[in-house]
């Protein structure tokens, strides 16, 4: 299948159906149960729990990126839009300008149509909202006027992994490609590095519903994903990230799934209140969590060249 062949899941719901979960997903803000924290704040009078942001689309910038993972880079990059703040307080957020301090700026639903009808006329691959948990209903709703003005290339939920499974099956039909964190194979380091006290599992259900609702990666005859599910995870130093047990659960959903076994942790923000990962990790870590994917029966591994 050609790009030019492919439909994305949007254009195949039902108008009505669509609106009907907008709908759905905008009362989840009435008392605030979009990821598992559960606020219970009103967003739609203005009130805010954790992730600071009430019912309007914040977002810090977009464009082109190639950074991203391969099947989603391709040729002329992926689409991403950067949203503001996160439903996480990780301590060693790289993007912490943007998902802690809350630089962007609100942007009309219409206005974030037009930015991702910019994207795909710009030549990109995909549509690629990065942290979008906490700004789904609004998002969703952006995304059906662009499909009716013409959007035609697949959405990537790219979050951090701390999902609510009810709001995932709102989303199911409209999503081609999930991309979640896999941070932590326990509950502890949830709790002590990302302010969370159930991590883990809430993201093994997540992750469990993502690969029910679009299966394993699929890729077109030049590599560029269309649907599925693409799983990160970010290697800590002292095994903080608890790899073994993602690695093998990862597995365990199918063997076939697509990893980002990721390198590149520094310490940033206020990574240095933690002993355990104030250091840069160690080659020979990431050889061994790369061991832990491929022992554990994983094979489509990104750019595997950067452990060779």
């Amino acid at each position: 299948m050609t790009e030019r062949d492919f439909a994305p899941a949007y254009l195949k719901l039902d108008a009505g159906a669509l609106r009907e979960r907008v709908a759905a997903l905008r009362e989840l803000l009435r008392a605030c149960l979009l990821c598992p924290r559960k606020c219970g704040v009103d967003r739609l009078s203005g009130q805010t729990g954790v992730c600071g942001v009430a019912a309007e689309l914040v977002v810090s910038s977009y464009g082109p990126h190639f950074g991203e993972e391969a099947p989603l880079v391709g040729r002329f990059g992926s689409g991403t839009i950067f949203l503001t703040h996160c439903n996480l307080k990780c301590i060693f957020c790289q993007n912490y300008d943007i998902s802690h301090l809350g630089h962007g700026s609100v942007l009309s639903l219409q206005g974030l149509a037009r930015m991702m009808l910019d994207l795909q006329a710009r030549g990109c691959h995909n549509i690629n909202w990065v942290t979008p948990t906490h700004q789904a209903p609004m998002l969703v709703e952006a995304l059906q006027l662009a499909g009716e003005q013409g959007l035609r290339v697949p959405v990537v939920y790219n979050c951090g992994g701390y999902e609510s499974v009810e709001v995932l099956r709102l989303l199911e039909g409209i999503i081609d490609i999930y991309m979640p964190d896999a941070k932590y194979g326990d509950n502890e380091p949830g709790k002590q590095l990302s302010r969370v006290p159930d991590y883990w599992d809430r993201n093994r259900e997540a992750l469990a519903e993502m690969h029910r609702q679009v299966g394993d990666l699929q890729v077109n005859h030049q590599g560029i994903a269309l649907r599925g599910l693409l799983v990160r995870h970010l290697v800590l130093p002292n095994q903080m990230a608890g790899t073994d047990r993602v690695m093998a659960y990862l597995a365990s959903l199918s063997r076939h799934t697509y990893v980002n076994v990721m390198a590149q942790y520094r310490p940033q923000y206020r990574a240095h209140e933690v002993a355990a990962i104030s250091r840069p990790i160690a080659s020979a870590e990431f050889r061994q969590a790369i061991e832990a994917a491929l022992g554990a029966g994983l094979t489509r591994l990104d750019d595997r060249r950067a452990w060779r």
